[in-house]
């Protein structure tokens, strides 16, 4: 099929009319990480909707979709989607693979008046509303917690830090020592400075490869919770259970004959609940039920089965209902004392500006950054710990001021990122640290801010930089 309408602007004028889950399938082995596409069944409401999370490898993901994070489908045709900025949320924590995953939302099993709350008459947008805000951080929820992507994130790192971290040191220790010195900064920025490196960057081992079994001969709880001795759960917090098992990781979701999975409360199904298996882990995420109370012990119990087996795997676990605590990063800021008859020792909760990496781009990286020769700063969220700082050393006025003066060539060089490490540290703590949760259609995270705010500052770095100094020396 071709296009050929006048005026229209389309990203290919042939385009191959074949689905995308059947064009990645053909040709998976080239364009996807180990392990994926994977999938998960979740159900919000009472409704069921089936999530298929793929990690690309790098430079891959363009070749299906553009600037798509979440894509909503009905009946296999999109209705909507959530761009990579998603993705890049503190909630869900893959800044560094936002540009390598595509999630696919089926939403077919949702009935007429669902489908009116979530999608526009247009199908190409989503509405605003609870049931889109809800759907958005369950979907954080998944994303965050799952261990595919969390190992990848972990291996992405280690491939772009690890050669340049001995390069880095020297730089990060006069940033610490800067700030050290100034009481100002030190109380603004950070408490008790220390440069971590949060990863092993010796080469990992490389993990055997999974091969779990279509019918599993076991599914089991990892850790009980008897009555005696239940889970807590906050009344406004969803808990998670693990089980361990040796299904495949698409045994919920797959076409043909899928395992099926049940949880009850009192004999009644969950309405709010998502499994997800991942190389014989099954992390099972559930709402508590709406007339809970504090205080109250809820009893579950989990059944899966499939056509292979003529008794169903069960187990039944228990959960006590806690009081009401706040998100981690509201509130007065105080950490919050565990709940139960145990209370934990006070501990200070770690700067969400430790001092970052420091990783120096130069003119043949650029295309892996989305630099050019204005750029300066690119801040990425670890997603674990910290972040880390690409200083573009290749920016064309930093060269002009070293070509220049050639003779304090490698002091301008320091200065310019030094000053650009602060600059970015000063705007993570105007639009980052206290980034809340966010549910619409934003498209410009802290990162994209930082990113055009440090471009447009580049020019004018060294020279004020230089000018004020010589300046402060003459009029002394």
């Amino acid at each position: 099929m071709y296009e050929r309408r006048k005026g229209y602007k389309a990203r290919s004028h042939h385009i191959v009319m074949s689905g995308l889950s059947v064009r990645l399938d053909e040709d998976k082995r080239d364009n996807l990480e180990l392990g994926f596409p994977n999938s998960c069944a979740m159900k919000i409401g009472g409704k069921e909707m089936k999530i298929l999370i793929y990690a690309f490898k790098k430079g891959k993901k363009e070749r299906y979709s553009s600037n798509e994070g979440v894509m909503f489908t009905v009946n296999g045709q999109s209705h909507g989607f959530l761009g990579e900025s998603f993705l890049s949320r503190k909630a869900v924590g893959m800044n560094y693979l936002a540009d390598s995953i595509l999630v696919i939302a089926d939403c077919s099993e949702f009935d007429n008046r669902t489908r009116e709350d979530l999608f526009m008459n247009s199908r190409d947008r989503l509405c605003k509303g609870d049931l889109r805000a809800e759907i958005e951080r369950r979907l954080q929820e998944l994303l965050k917690n799952h261990q595919g992507l969390k190992d990848l994130r972990g291996k992405r790192i280690q491939e772009d830090t690890e050669n340049r971290l001995q390069e880095s040191k020297p730089l990060a220790e006069v940033i610490e020592n800067v700030i050290k010195k100034s009481p100002a900064l030190s109380r603004l920025l950070i408490q008790g400075v220390r440069i971590q490196n949060p990863f092993n960057l010796t080469r990992a081992k490389e993990k055997e490869v999974f091969n779990g079994k279509k019918f599993p001969t076991f599914f089991k709880l990892r850790e009980t919770h008897p009555r005696f001795s239940p889970k807590t759960c906050p009344i406004n917090r969803r808990f998670r259970v693990q089980f361990e098992t040796d299904a495949e990781n698409e045994y919920f979701t797959r076409d043909t004959e899928p395992g099926q999975f049940m949880l009850t409360h009192n004999g009644v199904p969950t309405e709010d609940s998502a499994i997800n298996l991942w190389n014989g882990v099954a992390n099972l995420t559930v709402s508590l039920p709406k007339n809970a109370k504090v205080g109250e012990i809820l009893s579950f119990r989990s059944e899966v089965s499939d056509i292979s087996h003529a008794e169903s795997f069960h187990d039944e676990f228990y959960v006590i209902v806690d009081r009401w605590q706040d998100k981690k990063n509201g509130g007065n800021g105080h950490r919050q004392k565990p709940s139960g008859k145990m209370e934990g020792k006070e501990r200070q909760k770690p700067s969400l500006l430790d001092l970052p990496k420091i990783i120096e781009v130069r003119k043949n990286e650029w295309g892996k950054h989305g630099f050019d020769r204005e750029s300066a700063l690119l801040v990425k969220d670890t997603g674990i710990v910290g972040y880390d700082f690409y200083i573009n050393i290749d920016n064309i006025y930093l060269q002009t001021e070293l070509k220049t003066d050639t003779s304090r060539a490698s002091l301008l060089k320091a200065s310019y990122e030094y000053g650009m490490v602060f600059i970015g540290l000063a705007l993570l703590r105007e639009f980052g640290p206290s980034e809340k949760e966010v549910f619409g259609d934003e498209t410009e995270t802290v990162y994209d801010k930082i990113f055009k705010i440090t471009k447009a500052i580049s020019p004018f770095l060294l020279p004020m930089i230089v000018s004020l100094g010589e300046t402060i020396r003459v009029d002394s």
